[in-house]
């Protein structure tokens, strides 16, 4: 299967004025079509760098980025890309917040707002349409802001720690809810966690970054089906495996190409 989304030797070296420092040592990684891949990695290790690469906010040092096989490197609005932060804008209605992408795109405001109002209603949003964000829980927020980056309409998703700032419960919920709408619209969605739990139960493979420069320690996959009980066997095998690699991280690191 071709790979929807490909870093390709990309690498990165800030300037500063202490000198060179090499954030990302050269990773080459392949994502297939319709994918949930999670990134994990230790605190600062480089993946919003890679993010923000693969967004088209920040030009690598080496390498490139392919989307369908085509270079990417430096475009930007090629995926959509959503914050731990919501940055709903608190003006509009959760409805004018949704299709912010759509009307960036150049879609009509009456076009827009009605492909996305079944949706808003489908998706959990029904009766939250015509309220500014301020009125909406922390995990109604998160929802508008993904249905927003969902109808920016791109292939690869993008989502940096979506759920960090929520409860327990309400994270739960969420990891549900994503898992509907990635079923639903067949995205290929690649998703940045700092916890070894939530990368277990959303992905189908687990990218395990290094300290910087950052490269891919290993791939782990999972091809059980949804949802998943934390306590199933496979899961304390593979979590077992991630405790150990981010024990081992202060090792040297052998770096082989990686296919997800």
């Amino acid at each position: 299967m071709s790979a929807k989304l490909r870093l390709d030797q990309v690498g990165m070296t800030f300037r500063t004025a202490n000198g060179a420092f090499q954030a990302l040592a050269p990773v080459t990684l392949s994502i297939a079509p319709g994918r949930f891949v999670s990134l994990i990695g230790p605190s600062g290790c480089g993946k919003s760098t890679i993010f923000n690469i693969v967004a088209g906010l920040l030009e690598p040092t080496s390498g490139r980025v392919l989307i369908d096989g085509t270079d990417a490197t430096g475009t930007i609005g090629r995926v959509g890309y959503m914050l731990q932060k919501d940055l709903l804008l608190p003006w509009r209605t959760v409805l004018d917040n949704v299709i912010l992408g759509m009307e960036i795109q150049g879609v009509p405001l009456k076009k827009a707002r009605q492909r996305a109002l079944p949706l808003l209603r489908r998706y959990g949003l029904a009766s939250f349409e015509y309220l500014h964000p301020s009125a909406l829980s922390g995990g109604m927020r998160q929802r508008a802001a993904l249905l927003r980056t969902l109808l920016f309409d791109t292939d690869v998703i993008l989502l940096d720690e979506p759920f960090g700032a929520l409860d327990a419960q309400t994270k739960l919920q969420m990891q549900e809810w994503l898992l509907r709408l990635w079923a639903d619209f067949g995205k290929t969605v690649v998703f940045v966690t700092h916890d070894i739990d939530e990368a277990l139960q959303l992905a189908d493979r687990t990218v395990v970054l290094s300290n910087k420069p950052t490269r891919v320690l290993e791939i782990i996959a999972l091809q059980k089906a949804r949802p998943r009980a934390l306590a199933d066997r496979d899961l304390d095998t593979r979590r077992e495996k991630l405790v150990n690699l981010f024990r081992s991280l202060k090792q040297p690191v052998l770096h082989k190409e990686p296919v997800a």
